[in-house]
């Protein structure tokens, strides 16, 4: 039954990210904390979401472009770190979210293509506002599937992997946090060079060097 709530909640957030809404509520900080919540451990969801939130700041959504999916790559890092409370279940479960992620960004792109093959060509007697309607409606519910489906088989390979390679692990939680945050400095140094540099925006990067540390910390 867990994973079947998942799985819906993960289709409810792929929608957020383009078709329906876009409230923002399929960001990774977002994502993790409702997931965590779900699963009973909001503190969990919170942390992960957190982390990969810094990981994919750098990926904007614009154009015709592929990126990786925020939304499922959360549900399915979160979902896989609650297998175990073992020191390596936290960066085994973001990595498996990151790759997933990217696997999700296909399956949209895929999709795009289908929903090119729904929509009514110009000019044809079929084009008529109920069919473009409907053509509307059929996209958007492919899309809550697409989403429902990717992340079904994300937590279940997610959980598979991070239970299976949970063994021995050479970092303390902390280390393992700590080593997360140092990959998530880089994506945000990416993100500061294309909002201007350094010199531009040094107090936003001397903020958010504060805030990063007060909250690894809580970490």
């Amino acid at each position: 039954m867990e994973i079947i709530q998942l799985s819906l909640l993960g289709g409810l957030l792929a929608l957020d990210g383009t078709s329906v809404g876009q409230f923002m509520f399929s960001r990774p900080l977002v994502a993790g904390a409702l997931v965590g919540w779900l699963l009973g451990d909001p503190l969990t969801g919170v942390a992960v979401g957190t982390i990969l939130e810094l990981y994919l700041l750098v990926s904007f959504p614009t154009g015709g472009s592929r990126f990786p999916e925020g939304a499922t790559a959360t549900v399915v890092a979160v979902a896989a770190t609650a297998v175990t409370d073992s020191a390596g279940a936290l960066p085994l479960a973001v990595a498996v979210g990151l790759v997933w992620g990217q696997l999700a960004g296909l399956s949209v792109t895929l999709m795009r293509q289908l929903n090119s093959r729904l929509v009514p060509e110009p000019g044809q007697r079929s084009s008529s506002p109920r069919d473009i309607w409907t053509a509307h409606l059929g996209a958007v519910l492919v899309d809550f599937a697409r989403g429902a489906l990717v992340t079904f088989l994300g937590v279940i390979v997610g959980r598979a992997i991070v239970g299976g390679l949970q063994g021995p692990w050479a970092l303390s939680p902390a280390g393992s946090v700590g080593l997360l945050l140092v990959g998530g400095a880089a994506s945000v140094g990416i993100l500061l060079r294309d909002l201007g540099g350094f010199r531009r925006r040094r107090t936003v990067f001397v903020a958010g060097v504060a805030l990063g540390i007060i909250g690894a910390r809580f970490l």
